[in-house]
């Protein structure tokens, strides 16, 4: 579930993945985004989110997809539209540097 900071609850779409997600742990580990090939922006690690009005939702899921092809229905977040729609990304960083793990 995403948390409006004002107390309202949106329900997060999982298309494909049945059931409920699995609940947020708190982590001391740092907010990483993974860029998938051909798909959306993968956020792993406690995150606030803020829209364009200034809206905050707190995600208390251990992950959360947003979007890259710009044709999902839930808006910033994924709901797999790439997966039909033809979309391509297999942009890489290019120029910023590397950060070996």
């Amino acid at each position: 579930m995403i948390a409006q900071a004002a107390g309202t609850t949106l329900p997060l779409e999982r298309p494909g993945r049945p059931g409920p997600p699995p609940k947020f742990q708190p982590m001391n580990d740092p907010v990483m985004i993974k860029v998938r090939r051909d798909g959306p922006y993968l956020v792993t690690g406690a995150i606030t989110l803020t829209d364009a009005d200034g809206n905050r939702y707190d995600i208390d899921m251990p992950n959360v997809a947003l979007c890259r092809c710009g044709a999902s229905q839930t808006k910033p977040f994924c709901d797999g539209s790439h997966r039909t729609n033809g979309f391509s990304g297999d942009e890489s960083a290019g120029s910023a540097e590397r950060i070996s793990s």
